[in-house]
């Protein structure tokens, strides 16, 4: 692992000038809350190479050179006038409109009814396309001007329904779980003639179980849930052509516990790509399918691990090279760029490093170049680089803090968005070609009238002895050195996560501060198993989930015992969903070093847990007995002492309400004693207003027992 040169150290962050004198409340810190101080933004996007800032009111064009704003394209009120014109709603902002196609004025805008393109220089509307009421997952082609949306279980494509499925059969929706990188469940090829979907059957899945109270007697709801080891839903792919009106299926064989993920299509629209994961996850092909016929032209390449595979990104095409795409992979041990030429099947890795490739942005056409987001300085850093087919990288913007970026359409600039430990947020427009750098917008500090605590990073070793791990310590604004201070663990710990980084507040959360100027010392930890490590960092909790997290977060608490400002006898812990389960874990697995817990929606038993998450690091509970006893926490039941609040969502479809009912049933039978608090109506979170009340929930209870 790369070395980090300004971080391993001891950094202390002042948030606030020492002289203010009041602390900000959960109303201020938590979304949701009436006076809750928001970082200031703006928003900007690209109509093809124009950047573009887009406001509730106006929408206006900015110079590229000096980032100020130019000329204004056209005004809500403008808009709105159009549209009642025509017949349609008004809408309330333009902070959700697109600008779809470069170089043509066109503003593509939803009202409560219609999906609507306008020409916004001659104030036209060119054609609407309607919406019926219950239509859901919007995808629109503006190169075929049609619009794909799903209504109940089916697909349509404008008044044409695509599929006509019974109960259990949905198309054109998200599948799997939305795991393996998916969150969709319609990709358009490139001219909008054909349409590919997800069609699944979920008739052989278990149904779940969910109450709903609001009504005078409740009513019942079902959700179909694939529990770990039990049967899954099976999963097609159709084509439907646009101009025929026909569908077929992609000839994938029997889909029994099969996934198939990262859909994309050729440029000349007449391959379709996507990977094959089998059930035990640790196995996956990048498979071609002939689009007129829909069955398997070839497989381009597999890659096997012991442990688990999990194909995140679908392949995107070189614009000047119609052979040839990239494609990332772990398979180094760090998700990295890798180019493949379909004719010669050859291979070419594009980064390397012990670092992650975090997101691929775009190309430069014109340089040949790749612009992607990485870890390259540090783990608890994102920064921006561009890389050549030669493997020659380049970094853009500084390399400070976290970095998100959006590139134009021909991958000649980028509007860079970063934030550091002491900056809430900063835009600014790069030129690739020199690296030259306009500053847009700098946020305001939104607690600069309050006195805030104090934020320490560092690193500690873990249970191993040798891996670092990080972590952030917060200390209350008025911290007196020779005083004791309880303590509360801030965790979370699983996959695809980390808590620490070095953009704004390192990472903080609203509650965190919030605690510490209440006059508790907060902690939080990176153990192994978080993300942006690498493979084998990420990979080592395989088989047992929580067990090595535990013994890393032990090392915390040692670490923390050790700092004289610490009160040793007085340590809580917090957490949701995977954080749910280690903080049941810790408080259970080390009773005489927690005294504490709260654990919202948390993971207790496994077996519980759906398939593509559960099974992919746990495997099955028929073929991994151990882990899956060995993780159980009701089995830890009768080694609670100190105080456990659960709270849950009584509609949480991720975490099923199953997971800390059986725990209280566990608890009764061992005559051992936690408290519950139900959220009814929410699912795997606390939303809204509610979500104050929740995090004053949580505070009362570490004030009354810790």
């Amino acid at each position: 692992m790369k070395k980090i040169f300004f971080f391993l150290s001891l950094v202390m962050i002042f948030t606030g000038p020492a002289k203010a004198q009041k602390h900000p409340t959960l109303d201020h810190l938590i979304p949701g809350g009436d006076n809750y101080l928001y970082i200031d933004n703006i928003d900007l996007t690209w109509w093809g190479d124009d950047c573009i800032q887009v406001g509730s009111s106006k929408i206006q064009s900015l110079n590229l050179k000096t980032g100020k704003k130019e000329k204004t394209l056209f005004t809500l009120g403008e808009i709105n006038h159009l549209l009642k014109e025509n017949g349609y709603k008004e809408i309330t902002g333009l902070n959700n409109v697109q600008f779809p196609k470069a170089k043509h004025p066109l503003l593509l805008l939803r009202t409560r009814e219609a999906i609507v393109l306008i020409n916004f220089v001659e104030s036209r509307i060119i054609e609407s396309f309607p919406i019926p009421r219950g239509g859901d997952n919007i995808d629109f082609s503006i190169e075929s001007l049609q619009l794909a949306y799903t209504l109940n279980n089916n697909l349509f494509v404008g008044e044409t329904q695509v599929t006509d499925n019974p109960e259990g059969v949905v198309a054109g929706q998200s599948v799997h779980r939305n795991e393996f990188g998916i969150n969709k469940g319609t990709f358009w090829s490139p001219t909008g003639e054909f349409l590919a979907f997800y069609s699944m059957d979920e008739r052989m899945v278990s149904e779940y179980p969910f109450v709903d109270i609001t009504a005078r007697i409740a009513s019942l709801t079902l959700e179909r849930y694939p529990m770990a080891g039990m049967t899954s839903h099976q999963v097609r792919v159709g084509l439907f052509n646009t101009k025929t009106g026909e569908t077929i299926y992609l000839n994938t064989g029997d889909p029994t516990n099969r996934f198939f993920t990262n859909i994309s299509w050729s440029p000349d629209e007449k391959s379709i790509y996507l990977f094959e994961v089998n059930r035990e996850q640790n196995h996956t092909m990048l498979c071609q399918y002939d689009v007129a016929t829909g069955n398997l032209n070839q497989v381009l390449f597999e890659e096997s691990n012991e442990k688990y595979v999990e194909p995140q990104n679908p392949i995107v095409f070189l614009p000047w090279d119609k052979t040839s795409f990239i494609y990332q992979s772990q398979k180094s041990g760090f998700n990295h760029l890798y180019l493949f030429n379909i004719l010669k099947g050859e291979e070419y890795q594009l980064t390397k490093g012990e670092w992650v490739v975090q997101e691929f942005l775009g190309f430069n056409e014109a340089r040949r170049e790749f612009i992607y987001r990485a870890t390259t300085v540090s783990p608890l850093q994102s920064n921006l680089y561009r890389v050549n087919t030669k493997g020659q990288v380049r970094p853009i913007g500084n390399q400070l803090g976290v970095h998100k970026g959006l590139l134009n359409a021909s991958g000649s600039m980028l509007i860079d968005t970063y934030s550091t430990p002491h900056t809430p947020n900063n835009l600014s427009l790069i030129t690739l070609k020199n690296n030259k750098e306009v500053l847009l917008f700098e946020a305001e500090n939104p607690y600069k009238d309050f006195a805030m605590p104090q934020i320490e990073t560092g690193s500690i070793k873990a249970s191993d002895g040798q891996t670092d791990l990080y972590y952030r310590l917060i200390k209350p604004a008025d911290f007196d050195p020779a005083k004791k201070y309880p303590t509360i663990i801030y965790v979370y710990g699983g996959p695809h996560a980390h808590l620490v980084d070095n953009g704004w507040m390192n990472g903080a959360r609203g509650w965190d501060l919030y605690m510490a100027n209440q006059g508790y010392i907060l902690f939080s930890l990176d153990n192994r198993g978080s993300q942006n490590r690498g493979f084998d960092f990420e990979s080592s909790t395989f088989r047992q989930l929580g067990v090595l997290e535990t013994e890393d977060q032990v090392e915390g608490i040692k670490f923390l015992k050790s700092q004289t400002f610490v009160d040793s006898e007085r340590i809580g812990v917090h957490g949701w969903s995977f954080g749910g389960h280690m903080t049941i874990s810790m408080l259970l697995r080390h009773p005489d070093l927690v005294k504490v817990g709260v654990a919202g929606g948390p993971v207790v038993n496994w077996a519980y847990y759906e398939i593509m998450y559960g099974e992919r690091y746990m495997d099955t509970p028929q073929t991994n007995p151990e882990g899956y006893e060995k993780t159980n926490l009701c089995n830890l039941a009768p080694q609670l002492k100190g105080h456990l609040l659960l709270i849950h969502d009584d509609h949480d479809s991720t975490c099923v309400p199953q997971h800390t009912l059986s725990f209280i049933q566990a608890c009764i039978k061992a005559r051992t004693y936690p408290d519950l608090f139900i959220y009814p109506n929410h699912k795997h979170n606390v939303r809204g207003r509610d979500r104050v009340h929740l995090h004053h929930k949580i505070t009362q209870y570490f004030k009354d027992y810790l």
